[in-house]
């Protein structure tokens, strides 16, 4: 009699209560003595019977035929012992799996980040990797308002960039550090032996800068609206190492942030003057979500490196 027969009745195996009715069935069954079982399982005789009695009421069969000697399977306990014994052996095997992903030994971290933040996330990844060898890594690098996208959506589980100037309900967000917007420029640019750069100066500047969407383009457009001011970009570009390898071989003048600048040597990188253009560096997560156990050591380590990783930034 296949458990198949059995599922009919009452679903027997949702709780923790019926769990252990099936333990202590497939206990007598091994050692055909109510008594020893009980022994074995540290219960009482009585609270044993009583709970394979209930098993055999909620399947409408007699699983175990008593006797003053000895206790035997019927049947329908032969039937149905060995799919008692795969239910109680996967019962086993998920919580196994749950302390797995609990002591980080299985599982999959996703994480998203801005190109400014390479430096920082591959110092906490050796580190993550170091500790967890087991944990696969995904990490896909995107515009700071595609991570929040797939941060909102479940496709990532953290994402690093500057904190956006758009508010999203769902995303709680953590400062890590704060940096400013720079003007940037080849050393030998008229303007790179100034002290600081004007907006006004901008005008006479032929501009390469970020794509619109892009945390430092987000700034400046932030910073020039309502100024009035006409600018000259010649050129627009997502890819930052791309940008920043143009800027630093021409005349071509652009605004990132001074981290983003800093990763790239032979550029003279510029304060505006007058203007502290404040860029938040966070870390962000889904609000009022589960965090799965990677994605929450990640983070610890993330708090706990961050000071080394921006030493490596600035």
């Amino acid at each position: 009699m296949p458990l198949s027969f059995f599922s009919e009745k009452k679903r027997i195996f949702a709780h923790d209560m019926e769990l252990r009715q099936l333990k202590y069935f497939a206990k007598v069954a091994e050692l055909r003595s109510f008594s020893e079982a009980a022994r074995v399982l540290y219960v009482s005789q009585s609270t044993l019977s009583q709970q394979v009695r209930q098993l055999e009421h909620e399947l409408d069969a007699t699983l175990l035929v008593r006797d003053s000697h000895r206790v035997e399977l019927s049947d329908a306990g032969r039937a149905f012992l060995p799919s008692a014994l795969r239910t109680l052996a996967e019962a086993d095997n998920s919580l196994d799996s749950i302390r797995n992903v609990k002591q980080l030994q299985t599982g999959v971290l996703r994480i998203g980040s801005t190109f400014t933040f390479s430096l920082l996330l591959g110092l906490v990844l050796r580190d993550f990797i170091g500790r967890y060898p087991s944990v696969k890594v995904e990490v896909v690098s995107d515009r700071m308002d595609e991570l929040m996208t797939m941060l909102d959506h479940g496709q990532i589980d953290v994402a690093l960039s500057y904190r956006s100037l758009r508010e999203y309900p769902n995303i709680q967000s953590t400062t890590l550090f704060d940096n400013h917007l720079a003007v940037v420029m080849s050393p030998t640019h008229p303007l790179a032996d100034r002290a600081a750069i004007g907006l006004k100066d901008l005008e006479k500047c032929r501009l390469a800068l970020p794509m619109k969407g892009m945390q430092a383009r987000n700034t400046l457009d932030s910073l020039l609206a309502g100024s009035g001011l006409q600018l000259h970009v010649q050129l627009e570009m997502n890819t930052l190492p791309t940008l920043l390898d143009l800027v630093a071989s021409t005349h071509l003048v652009t605004l990132v942030s001074q981290a983003t600048a800093r990763m790239h040597k032979g550029l003279v990188a510029l304060p505006i003057e007058g203007i502290g253009a404040t860029m938040e560096g966070c870390y962000h997560v889904r609000r009022d979500s589960y965090l799965k156990c990677a994605a929450r050591e990640f983070v610890r380590l993330l708090e706990a490196n961050k000071t080394l990783g921006i030493m490596e930034m600035m």
